[in-house]
Parts: structure tokens; sequence; C-alpha cells
């Protein structure tokens, strides 16, 4: 019995949560045309569900999704995965924490990226979300799993669920999929509110010890436990 009959149940259930959780990219306006994706691990197995490549997100179905390997390899499905699948693969393999990775180009934060810039914690949004600033990793092509390795590299030490990887844009991870996706809004959010701070003044930075304490009340105490 191979890995994937294994574990149908699961996933089946990830194919429709993957397939939904892509609606909240475009509800969010953090993607345009077919660009950006949203993938899960499969729990127990070497396995992971991506978006296909180039559907467009009114086409997107549960059927649709791709099944993979942990090297990027198709195991289930008719369409070709997402360009980033071996990118996303490479994280899944070296955090295994990681259940969940979302790839955007939203606008502002893809600005800071342009710019090889980290967004500064200046707010307590940002300290609450990514306990810090939300920091650039490397330059990488696209298409192997150079961009999994400049993303890992980059989160390994971070408290941040997100980088922003140079010249190109957002990467999120999460314990699972809708973590990812949050991160993602939250990031979008945090780097507009900064570009706008910006243009009126130099924004006031966090004391670190301020900055620590939010974070551990946002990840530890926040909302219904």
């Amino acid at each position: 019995m191979t890995a994937v009959s294994d574990a149908t149940d699961t996933i089946l259930r990830l194919r429709a949560e993957v397939c939904a959780l892509h609606e909240q990219l475009t509800r969010y306006q953090l993607v345009v045309w077919t660009a950006g994706n949203v993938s899960a691990r499969v729990p127990g197995q070497d396995l992971l569900v991506i978006k296909p490549s180039g559907v467009s997100y009114d086409d997107l179905t549960p059927a649709n999704m791709v099944v993979c390997d942990l090297q990027g390899r198709v195991v289930e499905g008719e369409h070709a995965p997402s360009s980033d699948t071996e990118a996303q693969a490479y994280v899944y393999r070296e955090m295994p924490h990681v259940g969940g990775v979302v790839h955007t180009h939203s606008t502002y934060a893809t600005a800071w990226a342009a710019r090889g810039e980290a967004v500064p914690c200046v707010l307590t949004m940002g300290a609450d979300e990514f306990g810090g600033e939300i920091p650039v990793g490397p330059f990488a092509i696209i298409g192997d799993d150079s961009i999994g390795r400049g993303i890992v590299d980059t989160l390994r030490d971070s408290r941040s669920p997100a980088v922003l990887m140079r010249n190109h844009g957002v990467f999120t991870i999460g314990p699972t999929a809708k973590a990812a996706v949050k991160a993602a809004v939250m990031c979008e959010d945090v780097a507009r509110t900064v570009h706008i701070s910006r243009q009126l003044g130099e924004p006031l930075a966090i004391d670190q010890q301020h900055v620590d304490a939010l974070f551990d009340r946002y990840q530890n105490v926040y909302g219904q436990r």
C-alpha cells in the first residue's frame, strides 16, 4: 500500500482546505492573475498538497490540487504543480514543524523586498505576529530549491513566520496552511502601514523588552484557548 493510499482521507481534506485558502489570497488582494500559492504538509507522510501551476484562481477545485513528495515530484494529480514546489518541499524537509507554506507578491511587502529592506518593528502588530522585523532573504532563481534554501536560512533562527525574498516576494510559514495564510495577510498589512508611516516621518522603534512581551502575549495568551 502506498503512502498516498494510506493517507487518502487526510489528503481529500487537505485538497479541500488548500483550495479554499486560495480564496483568502484573492480576498485580501495578495495575488494577481495566477501568481502565488498555498501548500500544506500531509501529516505523518512525506507529502504535500499544492496549487497547480498557471491555473486561474476561479478554476481551482479540490480535485485539481496536486500531491507531491518532499522532493517536489508529483505522486497524485493531473496537473503540473506550482513552480514553487521544489522550494516549498525543501522547507518541509528542513523545518519539520512547518505544516503550511504560502507565497504571494502582495504589493507593499514586495516593494520592501524590491529594496532588499526588512520591515522594521514599529507597530504592536509587528511585534505580535512577527516578534520583531520582517526579515529579507537572498535573491534566488525560481524553479529549483534555491528559494527554499533562502527561506530556511533566513527563518531558521527567526521568530518571524514571513520572509521577504529579495526582488521577488513574500513567503510565509506556519504550523498549518491557515496559519501561513494569516501570516501573509498580516505581513502585507504591516508592510503597508509602515510604508505610509515613513511618508510622514521616521517611525518610532519599539523597545526590545516590549517586543518580547507583546510577542509572548499574542502567541500564548491572546484569543480563545
